[in-house]
This record gives C-alpha cells, structure tokens and sequence, in this order.
C-alpha cells in the first residue's frame, strides 16, 4: 500500500475511529483478573494513540510532500549507483553534450494533483555521468502542443524540493503547475518547461547538491544528467540561457549554489527561504567538512570570482531564515551579476509551505523577465524591476509573500 495514496490515508481514519470507539464499547465488558483488565485497557488506550499519531502524521506528509514512500520513511532507499571521481568540474572528463540521445519512456505520475492542469508526467532516469538512478518529474507548459508554437523551444526550470522533501512536493504541496497554467495562457509568464528531480538520493542524508567521491555526485546528477535527459526528448532551450533553478530550503540552497557554480549551464535561480552556508542544514553531506563547506557555498563562490558571472539570483526569506544569506549575496554581487533580494516579516508563514506557496506566480513573473532580457544577450541585462517598499501594516499574506512588504524590519533582530 503506498504510503501517499488514497487507501492508506482511509485505511489510517478507519482505524483512528475503531480505536475512539473500541474503549466506549468494551472498557466495562472486560474479564478476567484485575491485572488482565488493566493491561486490555492500556492496549486499547495505547492503541488509539497509534493511530492517532498515525493519521496526523499521513496527513501532514499529505500536505507537505516529505516522504514520497515507505523507503523514504524508513530510511532504506539509496539511489547512487557509484560515485566516482568526476573532478573539478563535474564531469569526469566526458563530453556529456555529444552523448547519444536516449529516449526515456514516461508516464502519468500518481498522486494529490499529479493529473492537475494538464497532468505530470514521471519517468525513471539512469544518470550516465553521475551514477545516480531516480525518478524525475515533468510538466509541459500549455503552449507545448499548440500548432502556433511547433518546432519552438522552451525555457526550462528545474524544481528543488527541500529536505526531507519529495520531488512531488513543488507540484503537490507548491501546486506550482496550478498557479502557473492561467499565467502562461494569459502571457504574464513565460511557458516553462517545470522538471522536478529527487534531490534526496541517499537515506536519511541531504546530499548538499554536492559532488562527493566515493559518497554521492549530487551535483552532476541536477546540472549535467538531468538536463541532458530534457533537452534530448523535449523542445527545450539549450543552456545556459535557457536555464534556470528554483528551490525552497535546502532546495533554495541548491538552486543557488548550483547557478553561482554553474553559470556556463544556468542563467537564474530562485531561493526560498535558504542558506549559503551549508551546515544550515544539520544533515548535509556538504556540512561534513570546511573545505566541502567552502565548495558549496554560493557566497564564497560568487566572492571567488575575478569576472563575475552572466547570472541573476532571487532570494526571498524572514529575518534569521534566508533574508540575511540574499543579503549577504547582494553586498558582493558586481555586473553584470544581479541579486534580487525580498524581505518577508515572520507572520508571512514561517518556514513551511505556507509561507512559499504564494510566492510562486511572483518569483516566476521575474524569472520571465530575466530569462528575456539574458537569452541571446550574451549575458547583458538592464537592472530588473524591484517592489517598491513599504509598510507591511494591513497587508495581506499575497502581499507580503510577493515581496511588497517593507524590507526595513529586516535587519532587526528576530
């Protein structure tokens, strides 16, 4: 029985209301010596916090993508087949981009809004470069199949989800196809191409988005594999103009740790609510030494470069939890480099998918602004539009999500 779908979520309320009524029906009418009575009861009281426990917990697994199944929860899934040597630059020396194509088989992926606006589709991809073997999940815009739009190519934006997380979660938890479907259609979005990896590939780690020999080569995994398994059965824009990242938490890490280390494959990330540093996520493989820390660390990435890279980052957060890591990005940043940052007060939502779930339409309205300005460029861009600050008195959730909130607080202490 899988561990998101419908039956089990039925079977755990079935159970919940036996174990409410089972103590009303039998807690008189049990026999024997006192002692027996007493261990029955226990039982019964026991059991129906089981099942309790149980039913909150699928609910919020349900409702936040955490675990997408029982491998996940328990901890036994591993997705590396190897890990070798790659290098500095991620690659091992292979020229990944004259690799054969291969044709991936896909099909309609299951799950709480899966079969929304249009459907996603799910597919299960041997990763030649990096060892790595999982499942990935795409969405095509509206625009896709429409006859005005054949042989054109679309931009793509690959979906991180945090940790623990499920690579459902962006469509599940984020409805993020939901939102952007009547947005594509009107043209206040560009029609992207939404993929979704698992980023969580070994149990009961996050990986960091990090190359690690012998361990996991994460890194390889979202920038080459993936992204050569899109462009080669889907029309979609060659890197790096073509690109972009997108994350929330440990995934808000990853995106823009992989568009700062990557500018030759991306040209923009989105950041929700994440960090540079990676020991801001306590079980990250990248956290496990300083030099693995420095490796991953967009901020010691984008300091490091002499000619800055043609990327814009957009980084969103709450004092204490990814406001001051934007921050931080936006001190050193040099053109044509750009860093967008946006200030949420803490009743915004906290770190949950409250809190990113708004977001989505206004972090996307400015990758499309972006991607325009930068494809076919060389780079060059103008300074983007930015919400005009001011009081967050009386403003709606929508409001402060998007970012029309006043920045000032945030340099306040929590």
């Amino acid at each position: 029985m899988s561990l998101t779908g419908t039956p089990f979520l039925y079977t755990t309320i079935a159970l919940a209301v036996v174990a409410l009524v089972l103590p009303f029906a039998l807690w008189t009418r049990t026999k024997g010596p006192k002692a027996l009575r007493a261990a029955l009861r226990a039982l019964m009281l026991l059991f129906a916090q089981a099942t309790a426990i149980t039913l909150v917990f699928v609910l919020v697994n349900n409702s936040n993508n955490l675990y997408d199944n029982w491998s996940d929860l328990l901890g036994t899934g591993n997705h590396v087949q190897q890990a070798a040597d790659l290098g500095a630059d991620g690659t091992g020396g292979i020229a990944y981009r004259k690799l054969p194509k291969v044709e991936q088989k896909f099909s309609q992926a299951d799950g709480p809004r899966m079969h929304a606006a249009g459907g996603v589709r799910v597919t299960q991809l041997k990763g030649r470069v990096s060892g790595v073997s999982a499942e990935v999940y795409v969405w095509l815009p509206p625009q896709y199949d429409e006859p005005a739009y054949r042989g054109k190519k679309f931009p793509v934006v690959e979906l991180l989800s945090g940790y623990p997380g499920s690579a459902k979660a962006w469509f599940g938890s984020l409805k993020v196809h939901e939102q952007l479907e009547p947005l594509m259609r009107s043209g206040q979005v560009a029609p992207f191409i939404l993929v979704s990896p698992r980023t969580n590939v070994i149990a009961k780690a996050d990986t960091g988005c990090a190359n690690i020999p012998g361990t996991v080569n994460a890194d390889t995994w979202l920038s080459i594999d993936v992204p050569k398994m899109i462009t080669d059965n889907f029309r979609a824009r060659s890197a790096p103009d073509g690109w972009a990242a997108a994350g929330y938490s440990a995934g808000a890490h990853c995106a823009a740790k992989l568009v700062v280390a990557h500018p030759d494959r991306y040209r923009a990330a989105v950041s929700l609510s994440g960090y540079n540093d990676p020991i801001g996520e306590s079980a990250s493989l990248a956290a496990q030494s300083p030099a693995l820390r420095r490796a991953n660390n967009p901020y010691v990435l984008l300091k490091k470069y002499r000619k800055p890279p043609h990327i814009a980052l957009y980084l969103s957060g709450e004092a204490g939890d990814g406001y001051q890591a934007g921050v931080a990005l936006e001190q050193i940043a040099k053109p044509p480099t750009t860093v967008h940052v946006v200030f949420l007060p803490r009743s915004a939502g906290g770190h949950s998918m409250a809190l990113w779930r708004p977001q989505v339409p206004t972090a996307f309205r400015w990758l499309t602004v972006e991607m325009s300005r930068r494809a076919g460029h060389g780079g060059h861009t103008t300074t983007p539009p930015t919400p005009h600050g001011r009081s967050n008195a009386g403003s709606t959730p929508a409001e402060l999500a998007s970012g029309t909130a006043s920045r000032a607080g945030g340099a306040r202490k929590p």
